[in-house]
């Protein structure tokens, strides 16, 4: 619900329907928009590798000026010499009948061929070297170059991107320069291969089959991006294909190790399964393979499908009738004298559970200030075993976070102090403000907040009991995706620098609200900040009285 405030805090009707026509234009604009492993999780702390590759690039000119100084040095002395040369060997003996020619000769073999020996042997190089061995430190490793790459399948799938699209970055809504070349899409099908991931690999081994077919140059033969496509489409099932790309492999390099094998085992299998089926053989496709051609395996995730409908903007469950039931208003926080002189903006965004969403809660200074003071500190975020209770890092969670305490500065302790205004709610048992900052790919799979009956220890080591409420701030716009979504109702919110949203986790009387369920939806093109506040049951007893029945 998008709320026009009017002065004295009344909403006009005028003002309601117009934003409420611009609510659902935006709604229709995203749906035609559809919009790691320990990689660099997050952009804030990837834009420092932007700099470094920049010094990186100065140094390298440095370097290459030095060679090319010291080659003309060289070439100086090769010119010097070869002119010496051709007059001494013309008539050696008459060259060195004259002694200042014989001193000269002695001079230059003993000495001067040894100063262009150690000019030569000069490595201007030392300094480059040195150079990046003081930055390597800090490069991402081959776990990060992979987990990019898996990033990219992730959108990929998230928000059914074509590989030539995306090779030619051409993401919805976005035009880029960014491209991908025919080794770049070898290497992202590659590393599907290598982690058994044939799906993806089909796709993006394709995908670097048609753009070499097209004529782009490369490292990479065309043999061995038909080899590794070949075995993982025999892998989706696909014995034709497979049979018809082997054949292509066999036909470029005849004594390649594995095709001839390859095709003749192909084959027979192909000709078993006809028999069995009594069926005659039908010839491939000769249609490149693309997205759909195959189905995407299951994985761990029940509501994979509603989930990603949702980020993509499909599948979300408000009517115009349930819309109608939403409001905006000023909240003082029940007379709260923090609110009193200036109420903040509060708007329904779903109506069951309630979620709600206020406005210009925090200013561009203070999300400043917060990220200056989380960037050092931001880690791989964790998640809580259910099993153990212990945090770990999860590759379903894709982001770097940072916890700040009220006394490290003042801004973060008026965030708190605003949060239990508004909500009415106790921060003195929350958690401390976490900060998260979303990189390539960002996301957190659909989790709850709070802790289930099948993990009753995860916060006992915090004695506050069970996670009552979250209040989630958004400190970014985000260009494309980064949505958060509620695939049990099909609600998604979209991230608004500067805005929170809020909801209970937990009913009235303590039991779970499962509905609740949510998710950081992968960030397609932008960086995605946010902080959170995990408003605990503790001290809220005479704040949020408990109620007579379960699902009060």
């Amino acid at each position: 619900m998008v709320c026009t405030f009017g002065r004295g805090g009344r909403v006009t009707e005028q003002g309601r329907m117009s934003k409420l026509l611009l609510f659902v234009s935006s709604v229709l604009l995203c749906c035609c928009r559809t919009t790691r492993a320990e990689i660099f999780t997050s952009i804030g702390q990837m834009t420092d590798l932007i700099y470094t590759e920049k010094e990186l690039v100065q140094s390298l000119r440095e370097y290459i000026k030095a060679e090319e100084s010291k080659l003309a040095a060289v070439k100086s002395w090769a010119n010097k010499l070869d002119a010496l040369t051709r007059v001494s060997t013309a008539d050696p003996e008459g060259y060195l009948a004259h002694p200042v020619n014989a001193y000269k000769l002695m001079k230059r073999l003993n000495t001067e061929w040894s100063e262009l020996e150690s000019l030569v042997l000069q490595n201007p190089a030392d300094g480059f070297v040195s150079n990046m061995s003081v930055h390597r430190q800090y490069f991402p490793d081959e776990e990060d170059e992979t987990g990019a790459a898996k990033a990219l399948m992730r959108l990929q799938d998230t928000y059914q991107l074509d590989s030539e699209a995306f090779s030619k970055g051409k993401l919805p809504g976005v035009h880029s320069s960014a491209v991908l070349t025919v080794d770049d899409c070898f290497d992202m099908g590659k590393t599907a291969y290598n982690d058994a991931d044939y799906y993806h690999a089909v796709l993006w081994l394709q995908q670097a089959l048609k753009q070499l077919d097209d004529g782009e140059e490369a490292v990479v033969s065309k043999a061995d991006i038909l080899d590794y496509l070949s075995y993982s489409v025999y892998q989706m099932g696909d014995l034709p294909r497979a049979i018809e790309l082997t054949r292509r492999l066999v036909a470029i390099d005849p004594s390649h190790q594995r095709a001839g094998g390859n095709l003749r085992y192909f084959e027979q299998l192909l000709m078993k399964q006809l028999r069995e089926m009594n069926q005659d053989y039908q010839p491939p496709s000769e249609e490149p393979i693309q997205l759909g051609t195959y189905s995407r395996p299951k994985d761990h995730l029940p509501e994979r499908e509603s989930y990603e409908a949702l980020c993509r903007g499909e599948g979300i469950q408000m009517t115009e009738a349930r819309r109608s039931r939403l409001f905006c208003r000023y909240h003082d926080g029940k007379r709260n004298p923090h609110l009193l002189l200036k109420p903040v903006k509060e708007e329904d965004e779903w109506d069951s559970p309630h979620i709600v969403r206020y406005l210009d809660l925090l200013s561009d200074e203070e999300i400043e200030k917060i990220k200056e003071l989380a960037k050092p500190r931001l880690a791989r975020a964790t998640v809580r075993d259910p099993k153990t209770g212990v945090l770990t890092t999860a590759n379903y969670r894709v982001s770097k976070s940072a916890w700040l305490e009220g006394e490290e500065d003042p801004v973060i302790d008026r965030v708190n102090q605003r949060i239990e205004a508004i909500t009415g709610l106790t921060v003195e048992t929350a958690e401390l403000l976490q900060v998260a900052n979303y990189g390539v790919g960002g996301q957190y799979e659909p989790h709850f907040d709070f802790s289930r009956k099948d993990e009753p220890d995860a916060f006992k080591r915090l004695g506050t009991g069970n996670r009552v409420a979250t209040f989630l701030n958004y400190m970014s716009d985000v260009e494309a995706g980064g949505a958060t979504v509620f695939p049990d109702f099909g609600a998604a919110i979209w991230p608004r620098k500067g805005t929170s949203v809020f909801w209970y986790n937990l009913f009235r009387s303590g039991e779970g609200d499962y509905r609740t369920r949510h998710a950081a939806c992968p960030v397609l093109v932008g960086s995605k900040w946010v902080s959170n506040k995990w408003i605990h049951e503790r001290g809220q007893e005479f704040r949020r009285p408990c109620g007579l029945t379960e699902v009060d």
